[in-house]
């Protein structure tokens, strides 16, 4: 397990370009069956943007109870409550 830790200390080390490229090169190397639908690609595509989006700055995260908060005040708007 060492040498595991070892070489996730040294990828996270890396750029997040070259970390996604090796993210995802190690997730096709899961996929058993071979088959590609496009979802998991379009999935990592995503979590991509959004951690460039924050690393940059223009996004910041939000905790899960302020997360709640502001779906249940947009469904109560729409809903108009």
């Amino acid at each position: 397990m060492a040498r595991v830790e070892e070489h996730l200390a040294e990828l996270l080390r890396l750029p997040v370009d070259e970390r996604a490229r090796a993210a995802r090169a190690l997730l096709e190397s899961l996929d058993e069956d071979g088959e590609d639908t496009g979802v998991e690609q379009a999935q990592i595509t995503e979590l991509i943007r959004r951690m460039q989006a924050l690393q940059a700055g223009q996004v910041k995260l939000i905790d899960d109870a302020e997360a709640r908060a502001r779906v249940m005040a947009r469904l109560r708007s729409v809903r108009g409550q």
